[in-house]
């Protein structure tokens, strides 16, 4: 991850290096040559997908966004773009958040499974079905049309699965993930993050910062800060946000991070989108 920005860019190489002594231990050695186990590791996943997306964002100093956006961990990085907040303040949140979501994972045990193919009011409908019934499991990311992943328990999960390959899902997919990010289990994460997200300074944003929680536009501070908390335990709107930034006028979407995923969610969520990558 991010070696070749590193070889090849000052500023991303300042940037990853400035990465290792911020967080106290050599991310990039793991980035660069650290096992898949390493990887997943909960405490260096968070913040090498964001280290990687910002130094992106800098080797490319000439390419300054109209508005941001970013899907769920991705929202950090977006705010750092949009000049909310600065590298050095974002990258603990980003780490905190991480240890955080690991606690709660722990606490609350749970899972995710992606479903295809049905109408999100279907997908809603059968989660709060088994939700009143004592199992929670609720709608969590809204990535394209047709796509949506459920998290929560694991038995709310595996009986929403069967609900919905029963109403007429093609696929019901369980994901491996370590809990059940976006749902109300995440609750502890969000009070243990609170603290640190009131103590760090978010400024006025430079450009229009779309957010998961609503999938609107905002650069009021106070607003950015309160939304981003809430994002832990509600779902990442993807599919609204960028159909939101369809309709305010955005045509071309970049974007900044290890892979193409969203790049292929926003060409589905808005096919006369033009999509790309740094």
């Amino acid at each position: 991850m991010a070696r070749e920005l590193f070889d090849q860019n000052l500023d991303a190489r300042a940037l990853l290096t400035r990465a290792n002594d911020i967080l106290g231990f050599s991310l990039t050695d793991i980035m660069f040559a650290g096992s898949d186990e390493d990887l997943r590791r909960t405490d260096v996943t968070q913040p090498a997908i964001f280290v990687h997306s910002v130094a992106q964002f800098v080797a490319k100093p000439e390419a300054q966004p109209a508005s941001t956006a970013g899907h769920s961990l991705g929202e950090f990085s977006a705010l750092v773009a949009a000049g909310v907040l600065k590298f050095e303040d974002a990258l603990p949140l980003v780490a905190r958040r991480a240890r955080a979501m690991q606690a709660a994972c722990e606490e609350q045990p749970g899972t995710m499974a992606a479903i295809l193919g049905l109408e999100d009011a279907v997908v809603e409908r059968i989660c709060q079905e088994i939700s009143d019934a004592g199992n929670v499991v609720v709608a969590a990311n809204y990535n394209c049309p047709g796509q949506l992943v459920i998290s929560g328990s694991a038995e709310g999960v595996a009986q929403a699965c069967e609900a919905l390959k029963a109403a007429g899902a093609k696929r019901a997919l369980p994901l491996p993930v370590g809990g059940a990010f976006h749902s109300p289990l995440m609750q502890s994460a969000a009070a243990a993050l609170a603290e640190a997200i009131e103590k760090t300074t978010f400024g006025p944003a430079r450009c229009p910062v779309y957010q998961n929680v609503d999938a609107l536009p905002h650069t009021d501070p106070a607003e950015i800060k309160a939304n981003l908390l809430a994002q832990l335990t509600a779902p990442v709107r993807w599919t609204q946000l960028v159909q939101q930034m369809a309709a305010d006028g955005a045509t071309d979407f970049v974007e900044c991070g290890p892979g193409k995923v969203l790049q292929g969610l926003v060409k589905k969520i808005v096919p006369t989108a033009t999509v790309g990558s740094f």
